[in-house]
Parts: structure tokens; sequence; C-alpha cells
């Protein structure tokens, strides 16, 4: 967590405090810790987790690992921001399909944005979202409104009050 700002976030919106989740997330034993964490809270029946590519990915990776490690079967998938007109195409990347059950990842969150447009991405490709989790959730309860709206089940592992911080 920085505290040097001002910051602006994807939102838009400006603060005094970031959080880099990729300075842990992209860290060999960060994302141990992280992948241990989101495998805890992926619901059985789940097949696979992954979000919108930059900051799911390296979560989705390692919660496939960890999870590999006890036995448990995940595949990481990632969304891009737009479809790709060559190769397979499209914007869903690895292991999923028309009919799984996946879990929707977001590294931090401020508005819910981002685990909405992954939401609807892979609604759009037949695939069922099971759960929505984010890392860190900075909304004050807007990202969970907005995605129990989409009739999606929502968790944050860590809120700013977790981390000290006043909002």
């Amino acid at each position: 967590m920085r505290t040097d700002g001002p910051f602006v976030l994807r939102s838009g919106e400006t603060s005094d405090w970031y959080i880099d989740a990729r300075q842990t997330t992209f860290s060999g034993e960060g994302a141990r810790v992280v992948g241990a964490a989101v495998a805890a809270e992926v619901p059985d029946g789940a097949t696979a987790v992954g979000g919108m590519t930059m900051g799911a990915d390296p979560i989705a990776i390692a919660t496939a690992m960890v999870a590999s490690e006890s036995g448990r079967s995940l595949a990481a998938f990632s969304i891009r921001k737009s479809a790709k007109d060559h190769g397979t195409g499209g914007r869903l990347v690895g292991p999923v399909a028309s009919g799984d059950n996946v879990v929707a990842l977001e590294d931090t969150t401020t508005t819910g944005s981002a685990l909405v447009e992954a939401i609807d991405a892979l609604l759009a490709e037949g695939v069922n979202v099971v759960r929505a989790i984010a890392l860190v959730d900075r909304s004050n309860g807007a990202a969970r409104a907005r995605v129990e709206e989409l009739g999606v089940p929502y968790i944050a592992l860590t809120t700013p009050a977790d981390l000290g911080v006043e909002t």
C-alpha cells in the first residue's frame, strides 16, 4: 500500500492511497499466499478462476497452482479488454468453455466495473459465474451491489479498514 498520492484510479477517481496488488501477486511468496486465500473461497463445483487481464491474471494462475497442490483441479483463464481478430480470436483465453462454472477475480476494486465487465463477457460466452472475489475492495459496498445485482455472490478478502485506512 502506498500513501504518497494522489493517485488516479482505474475508475477515474483520485485517492491519497493506492494498493498495488501486483507487488504481491507477482512475487513468488505473495502469489502463494494470495492463491491459498482465494482457493479457500472458491466453491465446490467451480472449474476455473480468472478475470480481466492484467489484474486477475497472476491471481488466477496462483489459485490454480495452489489448488492443484492439494489435489483440486482448477483452470485459470483471462479476459482480454477487446476481442482479438487473429488466432482463435475472441476475448476469453484459457481452458474455459460454455457451461463451465467459474469464479471471476479482481485484484483491487473501487467501483466493481472490472468485475462486471468480466462477468458480462463470461455470460456472453455461456459460462456460469458462481462467485466473484476481490482481493481488496475499496468501494464501500458499491462493488458488492453491482456484482450481486447480476445474481453473482461476492466476497472481498480485504477492505481498507483491514489495512488501517479510513475512506
